[in-house]
Protein backbone atom coordinates (compact mmCIF):
# COMPACT_ATOMS: atom_id res chain seq x y z
CA UNK A 1 0.00 0.00 0.00
CA UNK A 2 1.37 3.22 -0.95
CA UNK A 3 1.95 6.43 0.98
CA UNK A 4 -1.08 8.25 -0.64
CA UNK A 5 -3.96 6.50 -1.15
CA UNK A 6 -5.53 8.92 -3.55
CA UNK A 7 -4.34 11.98 -6.14
CA UNK A 8 -5.76 14.64 -4.00
CA UNK A 9 -4.08 13.25 -1.05
CA UNK A 10 -0.18 13.42 -2.97
CA UNK A 11 -1.49 17.52 -3.94
CA UNK A 12 -2.95 18.28 -0.62
CA UNK A 13 -0.53 16.58 1.57
CA UNK A 14 2.27 18.35 3.43
CA UNK A 15 5.95 16.79 2.62
CA UNK A 16 7.48 18.68 5.51
CA UNK A 17 5.05 17.06 7.83
CA UNK A 18 5.76 13.43 6.41
CA UNK A 19 9.53 13.99 6.50
CA UNK A 20 9.26 15.45 10.29
CA UNK A 21 7.53 11.93 11.86
CA UNK A 22 9.83 9.71 9.52
CA UNK A 23 12.20 7.52 11.21
CA UNK A 24 14.21 7.53 8.15
CA UNK A 25 13.25 10.75 6.52
CA UNK A 26 15.47 9.28 3.49
CA UNK A 27 13.69 6.79 2.64
CA UNK A 28 10.48 8.43 2.61
CA UNK A 29 11.83 10.83 0.11
CA UNK A 30 12.71 8.52 -1.99
CA UNK A 31 8.80 6.71 -1.11
CA UNK A 32 7.19 10.08 -2.11
CA UNK A 33 9.31 10.54 -5.65
CA UNK A 34 7.95 7.11 -6.49
CA UNK A 35 4.52 7.59 -5.48
CA UNK A 36 4.17 10.78 -7.11
CA UNK A 37 5.93 9.70 -10.63
CA UNK A 38 3.52 6.62 -10.63
CA UNK A 39 0.42 8.84 -9.98
CA UNK A 40 2.00 11.02 -12.50
CA UNK A 41 2.17 8.24 -15.27
CA UNK A 42 -1.40 6.94 -14.05
CA UNK A 43 -3.15 11.05 -14.37
CA UNK A 44 -1.70 11.65 -17.11
CA UNK A 45 -2.90 8.62 -19.06
CA UNK A 46 -6.27 9.01 -17.60
CA UNK A 47 -6.14 12.47 -18.90
CA UNK A 48 -5.50 11.03 -22.59
CA UNK A 49 -8.60 8.77 -21.93
CA UNK A 50 -10.59 11.99 -21.41
CA UNK A 51 -9.45 14.04 -23.77
CA UNK A 52 -10.15 11.02 -26.51
CA UNK A 53 -13.59 10.78 -25.12
CA UNK A 54 -13.99 14.71 -25.54
CA UNK A 55 -13.27 14.34 -28.75
CA UNK A 56 -15.35 11.46 -29.84
CA UNK A 57 -18.16 13.66 -27.96
CA UNK A 58 -17.53 16.30 -30.30
CA UNK A 59 -17.71 14.23 -33.40
CA UNK A 60 -21.25 13.10 -32.02
CA UNK A 61 -22.29 16.47 -31.63
CA UNK A 62 -21.23 17.13 -35.35
CA UNK A 63 -23.61 14.17 -35.90
CA UNK A 64 -26.87 15.22 -33.97
CA UNK A 65 -26.20 19.00 -35.42
CA UNK A 66 -25.93 17.89 -39.27
CA UNK A 67 -29.01 15.57 -38.40
CA UNK A 68 -30.91 17.98 -36.76
CA UNK A 69 -29.91 20.57 -39.93
CA UNK A 70 -31.13 17.60 -42.38
CA UNK A 71 -34.53 16.94 -40.45
CA UNK A 72 -35.24 20.89 -40.62
CA UNK A 73 -34.39 21.07 -44.22
CA UNK A 74 -36.81 17.95 -44.74
CA UNK A 75 -39.61 19.93 -42.70
CA UNK A 76 -39.04 22.86 -44.95
CA UNK A 77 -39.52 20.36 -48.17
CA UNK A 78 -42.59 18.87 -46.71
CA UNK A 79 -43.90 22.16 -46.05
CA UNK A 80 -43.26 22.96 -49.77
CA UNK A 81 -45.56 20.23 -51.20
CA UNK A 82 -47.97 20.95 -48.05
CA UNK A 83 -47.65 18.14 -46.29
CA UNK A 84 -48.24 18.92 -42.59
CA UNK A 85 -48.13 15.64 -41.37
CA UNK A 86 -44.80 14.81 -43.01
CA UNK A 87 -43.17 18.62 -41.60
CA UNK A 88 -44.24 18.00 -37.69
CA UNK A 89 -42.52 14.14 -37.85
CA UNK A 90 -39.67 16.51 -39.74
CA UNK A 91 -39.27 19.10 -36.81
CA UNK A 92 -40.30 16.24 -33.83
CA UNK A 93 -37.05 14.38 -35.04
CA UNK A 94 -35.13 17.37 -35.94
CA UNK A 95 -35.66 18.24 -31.81
CA UNK A 96 -34.62 14.73 -30.73
CA UNK A 97 -31.04 15.17 -32.68
CA UNK A 98 -31.77 19.17 -31.16
CA UNK A 99 -31.93 17.89 -27.12
CA UNK A 100 -29.36 14.94 -27.71
CA UNK A 101 -26.51 17.63 -29.09
CA UNK A 102 -27.03 20.01 -26.15
CA UNK A 103 -27.41 16.50 -23.58
CA UNK A 104 -23.85 15.74 -25.02
CA UNK A 105 -22.58 19.64 -24.94
CA UNK A 106 -22.80 18.99 -21.52
CA UNK A 107 -21.01 16.44 -20.96
CA UNK A 108 -18.38 17.87 -22.71
CA UNK A 109 -18.87 20.88 -20.28
CA UNK A 110 -18.09 18.90 -17.43
CA UNK A 111 -15.25 17.08 -18.98
CA UNK A 112 -13.83 20.16 -19.67
CA UNK A 113 -13.81 21.45 -16.32
CA UNK A 114 -12.64 17.76 -15.22
CA UNK A 115 -9.74 18.00 -17.70
CA UNK A 116 -8.99 21.47 -16.17
CA UNK A 117 -8.56 20.59 -12.60
CA UNK A 118 -6.11 17.78 -13.63
CA UNK A 119 -3.75 20.03 -15.57
CA UNK A 120 -4.13 22.58 -12.47
CA UNK A 121 -3.58 19.37 -9.99
CA UNK A 122 -0.66 17.71 -12.07
CA UNK A 123 0.96 21.09 -12.19
CA UNK A 124 0.95 20.69 -8.01
CA UNK A 125 2.03 17.47 -8.51
CA UNK A 126 5.02 18.21 -10.32
CA UNK A 127 6.11 20.84 -8.47
CA UNK A 128 5.64 18.63 -5.32
CA UNK A 129 7.86 16.39 -7.22
CA UNK A 130 10.44 18.93 -8.10
CA UNK A 131 10.32 19.75 -4.49
CA UNK A 132 10.76 16.31 -3.16
CA UNK A 133 13.62 15.48 -5.80
CA UNK A 134 15.44 18.93 -4.75
CA UNK A 135 15.43 17.62 -0.91
CA UNK A 136 16.56 14.04 -2.09
CA UNK A 137 19.63 15.69 -3.64
CA UNK A 138 19.85 17.51 -0.74
CA UNK A 139 20.03 14.99 1.66
CA UNK A 140 22.28 13.14 -0.13
CA UNK A 141 24.73 15.83 -0.33
CA UNK A 142 24.57 16.42 2.90
CA UNK A 143 25.13 12.65 3.72
CA UNK A 144 28.08 12.24 1.54
CA UNK A 145 29.61 15.85 3.56
CA UNK A 146 28.84 14.25 7.16
CA UNK A 147 30.57 10.85 6.25
CA UNK A 148 33.51 12.79 4.90
CA UNK A 149 33.77 14.89 8.22
CA UNK A 150 33.36 11.82 10.16
CA UNK A 151 36.26 9.86 8.52
CA UNK A 152 38.14 12.77 9.10
CA UNK A 153 37.62 12.46 12.77
CA UNK A 154 38.36 8.94 12.85
CA UNK A 155 41.50 9.62 10.89
CA UNK A 156 42.80 12.38 13.28
CA UNK A 157 41.26 10.71 16.69
CA UNK A 158 43.11 8.00 15.87
CA UNK A 159 46.58 6.98 17.20
CA UNK A 160 47.97 6.94 13.33
CA UNK A 161 48.43 10.86 14.00
CA UNK A 162 50.14 10.30 17.30
CA UNK A 163 52.54 7.55 16.41
CA UNK A 164 53.47 10.09 13.17
CA UNK A 165 54.07 13.40 15.23
CA UNK A 166 56.35 11.01 17.53
CA UNK A 167 58.15 9.99 14.80
CA UNK A 168 58.76 13.42 13.50
CA UNK A 169 59.58 14.79 17.18
CA UNK A 170 62.08 11.50 17.15
CA UNK A 171 63.68 12.23 13.41
CA UNK A 172 64.39 15.88 15.06
CA UNK A 173 65.83 14.97 18.00
CA UNK A 174 68.43 13.01 16.09
CA UNK A 175 69.42 15.61 13.57
CA UNK A 176 70.06 17.57 16.73
CA UNK A 177 72.34 15.40 18.22
CA UNK A 178 74.16 15.40 14.59
CA UNK A 179 74.30 19.02 14.25
CA UNK A 180 75.76 19.03 18.31
CA UNK A 181 78.06 16.64 17.32
CA UNK A 182 79.72 18.68 14.32
CA UNK A 183 79.38 21.73 16.65
CA UNK A 184 81.51 19.68 18.87
CA UNK A 185 83.85 18.74 16.38
CA UNK A 186 84.96 22.27 15.87
CA UNK A 187 85.15 23.35 18.98
CA UNK A 188 88.56 25.29 19.89
CA UNK A 189 89.51 25.33 16.28
CA UNK A 190 90.24 28.99 14.72
CA UNK A 191 89.63 29.90 11.43
CA UNK A 192 91.56 31.82 8.82
CA UNK A 193 88.99 34.07 9.53
CA UNK A 194 89.69 34.03 13.41
CA UNK A 195 93.28 34.15 13.11
CA UNK A 196 93.14 37.85 11.31
CA UNK A 197 90.79 38.95 13.57
CA UNK A 198 93.12 38.09 16.02
CA UNK A 199 96.23 39.73 14.15
CA UNK A 200 93.76 42.87 14.00
CA UNK A 201 93.06 42.88 17.52
CA UNK A 202 96.44 42.43 18.33
CA UNK A 203 97.78 45.08 15.99
CA UNK A 204 95.29 47.58 18.30
CA UNK A 205 96.20 46.69 21.75
CA UNK A 206 100.13 47.24 20.52
CA UNK A 207 98.98 50.92 19.31
CA UNK A 208 97.21 51.56 22.28
CA UNK A 209 100.29 50.40 24.60
CA UNK A 210 102.63 52.18 22.82
CA UNK A 211 100.46 55.73 22.83
CA UNK A 212 99.90 55.01 26.81
CA UNK A 213 103.80 54.63 27.11
CA UNK A 214 104.40 57.75 25.20
CA UNK A 215 102.10 59.62 27.39
CA UNK A 216 103.66 58.59 30.52
CA UNK A 217 107.45 59.45 29.35
CA UNK A 218 105.96 62.81 28.81
CA UNK A 219 104.45 63.01 31.86
CA UNK A 220 107.70 61.84 33.82
CA UNK A 221 110.03 64.34 31.83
Amino acid sequence: MGIFSRFSDIVNSNINALLDKAEDPEKMVRLIIQEMEDTLVEVRSSSAKTIAEKKELQRLINRLQEEAADWQAKAELALSKERDDLARSALIEREKASEQADAVARDIANLDEHISKLQDEVAQLQEKLADAKARQKSMLMRRQTVANRLEVKKTLDSNKINDAMYKFERYEQKIDTLEAQVEAYDLGKKSLKDEFAELAAQDKIDQELAALKAKMQNKDA
